[in-house]
């Protein structure tokens, strides 16, 4: 699963300015970036915060986009709300079966650049955050997918998106411990090298066979994890830098 993240606005313009287009950077930073919840030191999906994706069919220019990923066919806003919260993740091995997702699977995939994310480890009881990133210090590209819709009340677009994931790797499987959920999880990392091959249109089997094929664990040799101070309860400080600053916690032992 991938609840909780950390983007800041370097990494979510990764992509954009692999050009060096400096008139296209300046125009995201004044027009789009004050639409969104950027820099986000921690958030929860379940927020549904305001972030940048790109999309098939914008892949160098990012969209605004809404976490949680609501189908076109959601009639009204009491529907939108019973769906919003199970559509923050889609499950890659199913996402060209499942009504939520396969519509977008097939023509609307996206990519989400953020500097990590955050697990949960339980320990006697109790749970400890992580957080987790890449070795290199580079952003992670994550796969996913995003829909539109248009709310027949007010007539307003609305740009979803959802965080594919996919099995695990031994570092999650140490991390994302939870007893009551089978089999660790973790957000599909594209390699560089990949991402553009995530946004190319399918049009056949064949196309959705080399879409399937993108959909596996990132290298956990490739990741580092550390132990940040506490997301949820009354311990929590909020979107702030601080956040995600190492902390020891004397009682875990991992």
């Amino acid at each position: 699963m991938c609840y909780d993240i950390k983007a800041s606005l370097e990494a979510q313009l990764k992509r954009a300015k692999r050009y060096g287009d400096e008139d296209a950077i300046r125009e995201i930073e004044e027009k789009l970036v004050p639409f969104t919840d950027l820099p986000v030191h921690h958030t929860s999906g379940f927020q549904h915060p305001k972030l940048l994706i790109y999309t098939d069919r914008s892949p160098d220019f990012p969209e605004v986009s809404v976490w949680g990923l609501v189908p076109h066919w959601v009639k009204d806003q009491n529907q939108l709300k019973k769906l919003w919260n199970n559509t923050l993740n889609a499950r890659g091995e199913t996402i060209f079966e499942k009504p939520s997702f396969r519509w977008a699977a097939r023509h609307n995939r996206c990519l989400i650049y953020v500097d990590g994310f955050y697990e949960h480890h339980h320990f006697k009881g109790k749970t400890y955050p992580f957080y987790l990133y890449r070795k290199d210090l580079q952003p992670m590209a994550f796969a996913g997918l995003w829909s539109e819709w248009t709310d027949p009340e007010t007539g307003e677009v609305k740009n979803t998106f959802s965080i594919v994931t996919t099995e695990g790797n031994e570092l999650l499987a140490k991390v994302h411990n939870n007893p009551r959920i089978k089999g660790p999880r973790m957000p599909l990392i594209l390699p560089e090298e990949l991402t553009d091959r995530w946004l190319e249109p399918t049009t056949d089997d064949l196309d959705i066979k080399a879409v399937q094929e993108l959909i596996r664990s990132y290298p956990a040799e490739a990741l580092e994890a550390y132990t940040v101070h506490r997301l949820r309860g009354k311990e929590y400080q909020g979107n702030v830098p601080e956040i995600n600053e190492p902390v020891t916690y004397s009682e875990l032992e991992f």
